[in-house]
Order: C-alpha cells, then sequence, then structure tokens
C-alpha cells in the first residue's frame, strides 16, 4: 500500500508542472474531499511557489473545489454509503466505530467538519460521515467553505510572504499548528460556556 500512496504522491506532485497544472489542482481538490488519498497541499503547495503573484486565485481554486467535492462526499454517504462510503471508511480504518460515533455526530457535525476541514484528519471521513448521518447539508457547506478556505489561504499567505524557506514549515508543522489552533477555539468555546 505505501508503494501505491508514493506511486500517486509523485504523480500529483509532477502534474504541478503540467500546463494544465490549475485543472489538475482543481480536480485533485475534488476528489480528495471524497475518496483520494493525497491532499491537495502537495499541488497547491510547488504552485503556489512557482507562481506567487497568482497564489490567491490558486487558493481560491483549490477551496472551491474542495468544497464541491466535500458536497460529493456527502452525496456518497447520503446516496451511496454501502457501495463507496463504507470502503473509503474501511480503507481509513475509520468503520469499526462508524456506528457508535455516528450517533452523537450530528449534534457536533459543525465542529467535525471545521476540524476536519484544517487538521490532517482525512476530510473525506467527515464528508461521507456527514451525509451518512444526514447533518444539515446548509451546516455542512458553511462550515466546509470557512475551514477549507482557512486552510488554503493560510498556506497561500505563508507561501507568498515568505515563499520556499517557508515550505518545510508547511508540509511538517501546519497541520499541527491548526490542529492547536482548533482545540485551543473548542476549548475557548467550552470555557465560555461554562462560564455562563
Amino acid at each position: 500500500m505505501n508503494e501505491l500512496l508514493r506511486g500517486l504522491y509523485n504523480w500529483t506532485i509532477s502534474l504541478a508542472a503540467t500546463p494544465y497544472a490549475l485543472w489538475a489542482l482543481a480536480i485533485v481538490s475534488f476528489i480528495e474531499s471524497s475518496v483520494f488519498p493525497i491532499p491537495p497541499d502537495v499541488l497547491l503547495i510547488p504552485l503556489i511557489i512557482a507562481r506567487p503573484h497568482r497564489a490567491w486565485l490558486i487558493a481560491g481554486i483549490c477551496t472551491i473545489s474542495s468544497v464541491l467535492g466535500g458536497a460529493f462526499g456527502y452525496y456518497i454517504g447520503y446516496g451511496l454509503f454501502e457501495q463507496v462510503g463504507r470502503p473509503v471508511l474501511e480503507f481509513y480504518g475509520k468503520d469499526a466505530r462508524f456506528a457508535e460515533f455516528s450517533a452523537t455526530y450530528n449534534e457536533w457535525g459543525a465542529w467535525a467538519v471545521l476540524v476536519a476541514g484544517v487538521t490532517p484528519f482525512p476530510y473525506k471521513v467527515i464528508t461521507i460521515l456527514s451525509g451518512s448521518t444526514g447533518l444539515n447539508f446548509g451546516v455542512f457547506m458553511v462550515a466546509s467553505l470557512i475551514a477549507r478556505g482557512l486552510r488554503f489561504f493560510v498556506i497561500a499567505a505563508l507561501l507568498w510572504k515568505f515563499g520556499e524557506p517557508i515550505r518545510d514549515f508547511i508540509e511538517r508543522r501546519l497541520g499541527l499548528m491548526f490542529t492547536l489552533f482548533v482545540i485551543a477555539l473548542i476549548g475557548g468555546f467550552a470555557v465560555l460556556g461554562f462560564v455562563h
């Protein structure tokens, strides 16, 4: 499996050098939100480094495509769970606890979408889960747009400002930074809930 993932990773990176790189980014962003295992960041980063003057356009394409792909993932969970959704969850090892998790999912669904949208947690798992549990589609789309936009525009801003020197930080530590941010945000809301 590692060889397959490595091959997909290398193939995805190679798309940055093609004349159709923005189309490739849109497609990878779309399918990553529902089934594809390689995050669009591996294509987003070299594209922005190569064309920093187009950083915002590139981040916008990535965001919109990812959110539309998330809507497709939602549809997989809603209408094709047994045929497509369950095998994807099995691939990521998230199927065993699905029943117990889905029971309380809708109560915290918007937070789950926000967390998965900005952290290294596989966003596709949440898109499928949102559809299969019937999370309100409007809530899902708004949370997805906020989360994916935050993730991709922060990457674009860092690369636009600092260029290649920030690449290592983004690739190795930005996921951790986003995760800590989300924990702090949720913790802040929890504290406010206890105070009132």
